[in-house]
């Protein structure tokens, strides 16, 4: 299994590939090799800031001499006009790196941004926002890294580091005891040691779950009002998440239950990247 720093230099090299190729003609051909320069990554609308430590990643695999200086650390709240931080070395390769970063930074910290609104939400309570497999692919390292820059947590990285037993599996399994039977041989076997979710769609799928033994039960689609009785049916025995169809408009809703997770699939399918732009401030010409 590659680490997420190994992912991450895969998809940064990738990036480069698609993007630089063999060289940026319209750099290579208009400023000289030897030419000095200074940027400033300046923020253009208020949000949460993601992915400067990927940004010095991109800089360094690119052109280790470029220098970056970093004034506002992932996490931080931004606002139109602040200067996260500033890179100075060749132009040339600050030019070709620009849109590898910007892309990078804008759409980590869309989704931070959008992921601290969901756990506002959710403040006062113990319910955590947690997020799905429904990233952009070849991106999920960066995107659920800036799920937890936002202040939400993550759910498995893939699908190879939890059991997650969904309707469909236990539908082919033949019901929730032989799946969840199935899946404990497996770890016995294969010598794992992974967290048994299971998905329920009802009160006697809740029952089966419980006396099966899993580490926590995913709610598939309970209104707020059905989510208070399994709450109160599993009584703490284990975790639960909610999941399926629930907006922002709805999350208090749910979390006031007393679930421990909320899934949502909109922390990363569908979100605009925060805007922000990359301008020069030439040192020699």
């Amino acid at each position: 299994m590659k680490s997420n720093d190994e992912l991450i230099n895969e998809l940064i090299s990738l990036a480069f590939s698609e993007d630089v190729g063999d060289g940026d003609v319209t750099t290579l051909s208009t400023i000289p090799a030897d030419a000095k320069g200074k940027q400033k990554l300046m923020i253009k609308e208020e949000g949460i800031l993601s992915g400067v430590n990927i940004a010095r990643m991109v800089f360094e695999k690119f052109d280790p001499s470029m220098k970056m200086t970093v004034f506002i650390e992932d996490g931080s709240h931004v606002k139109p006009g602040d200067v996260a931080f500033e890179v100075e070395g060749s132009v040339r390769s600050l030019l070709q790196t620009e849109r590898t970063m910007l892309n990078i930074m804008q759409r980590m910290s869309g989704i931070a941004t959008v992921t601290a609104k969901y756990q506002e939400k959710l403040k006062g309570l113990k319910t955590k926002v947690l997020d799905t497999r429904k990233t952009t692919p070849g991106m999920r390292v960066l995107e659920k890294e800036a799920v937890k820059t936002g202040g939400g947590a993550n759910h498995r990285m893939g699908l190879h580091d939890m059991i997650l037993i969904k309707d469909n599996h236990v539908d082919f399994a033949g019901g929730i005891t032989k799946a969840v039977e199935a899946a404990k041989n497996y770890c016995k076997e294969t010598g794992r040691n992974l967290k048994i979710e299971v998905e329920v769609r009802n009160t006697d799928e809740i029952k089966e779950a419980l006396a099966a033994g899993v580490d926590r039960i995913m709610l598939d689609n309970f209104t707020p009002e059905r989510t208070r009785e399994a709450v109160k049916l599993i009584n703490g025995v284990t975790e639960i998440e909610s999941s399926g169809g629930i907006t922002l408009e709805t999350l208090r809703d749910y979390g006031e239950c007393g679930v421990d997770f909320i899934s949502v699939g909109a922390l990363t399918h569908s979100v605009k990247g925060l805007d922000m732009s990359f301008k020069a401030d030439l040192i020699n010409k």
